[in-house]
């Protein structure tokens, strides 16, 4: 699908990144990763030189372009937790802006001309009818967001001054880990529901808690759109052949255009482990959306990105695989 080329992946040791590292490594990428594995893990780093460091080091990054002769970046490297973000904003724009901003000095220094960058749904905030297409306006509800919306504008604007081309991709609710069970999600005290559950009916955490069940959806819970990380990490293979052809700079959001609630959620972790997963009911948290779904044409149209794991007990058995395997339960 892609001619062979020298990629940078930052935060290629983190959950998304270390997917997107192997699938660069099996079709044939020469790939170095940059990460200071303050939360990525060095043995998911299945393919390619390892570099241990900042995104925000400008000179390891120019002295590791050059060495690498890439010419291609895949940008992860980021804070990604968002109630963490609303008690520490600073840390979230410095790590997430700030040194989005030095690594795009470093790329434009080298000529890099390839860039493909991790963005979020956060930046649409609460759209009205609980769906997004790229042309929602963006509305950021809390640092985490609006971090990432100026690393967008950063990009487009490098863009628009120089010779580089770029794909955005705004990611919507990531779950699933690597069907062959090598890699995952590690993170330590994650967030991301699926893997909640999947640690709850494991008993590796407390009850799950639900937060608000009084919400305009068919069961009162919140309706996110859950994506594969298998399929997200082809999306951007698929963006890096896209720009290999010489398609012009895009933003892209990478869901399946469908949403599920919370309690479905719950159920499917249920059916997974043949018990419910155990939860309590609680007040809604501030800023979180009724709905968000992806309008998610475009990428399909775009890029020709077909999903090959859109479902839901497809990417819940997998997540319970890997907790399982990590804990010592397979």
């Amino acid at each position: 699908m892609t001619r062979p080329t020298n990629v940078l992946v930052t935060g290629g040791a983190g959950y998304i990144g270390s997917h997107v590292v192997r699938q660069l490594g099996e079709a044939g990428h020469r790939v170095v990763t940059l990460d200071n594995l303050s939360t990525g893990f060095r043995d998911a780093v299945l393919y390619g030189d390892l570099v241990e460091g900042d995104t925000g080091d400008e000179g390891l990054v120019e002295d590791t372009l050059t060495r690498y002769g890439v010419d291609t970046v895949m940008h992860f490297a980021a804070h990604t937790i968002v109630p963490e973000s609303v008690a520490d904003p600073l840390k979230y724009y410095g790590n997430n802006t700030c040194s989005t901003r030095s690594l795009l000095a470093a790329c434009q220094r080298q000529g890099v001309r390839q860039f493909v960058f991790s963005s979020t749904a956060a930046v649409y905030g609460m759209p009205a009818t609980g769906i997004a297409a790229e042309d929602t306006p963006t509305a950021p509800i809390n640092p985490y967001g609006a971090s990432k919306l100026m690393s967008e504008q950063m990009l487009r604007d490098l863009s628009a001054a120089s010779g580089m081309r770029h794909v955005i991709l705004r990611y919507f609710n990531v779950a699933g880990a690597d069907p062959g069970g090598r890699i995952g999600q590690s993170t330590r005290k994650a967030t991301l529901l699926i893997k909640v559950a999947c640690e709850a009916v494991l008993g590796l955490r407390p009850p799950l808690r639900i937060f608000g069940t009084d919400y305009p959806t068919p069961d009162g819970t919140g309706v996110r759109d859950y994506i594969h990380v298998e399929d997200l990490a082809d999306a951007h293979l698929r963006a890096l052949a896209y720009l290999q052809d010489g398609g012009e700079s895009q933003t892209l959001n990478c869901g399946y255009g469908r949403g599920y609630s919370v309690r479905e959620v719950l159920a499917a972790v249920g059916r997974a482990e043949g018990t419910p997963v155990p939860c309590e009911e609680a007040p809604r948290r501030a800023g979180d959306p009724p709905s968000l779904i992806a309008d998610a044409r475009r990428i399909r149209d775009v890029l020709g990105w077909t999903p090959r794991h859109d479902d839901l007990d497809t990417i819940v058995a997998t997540a319970l695989a890997w907790e399982k395997r990590i804990h010592g339960n397979a």
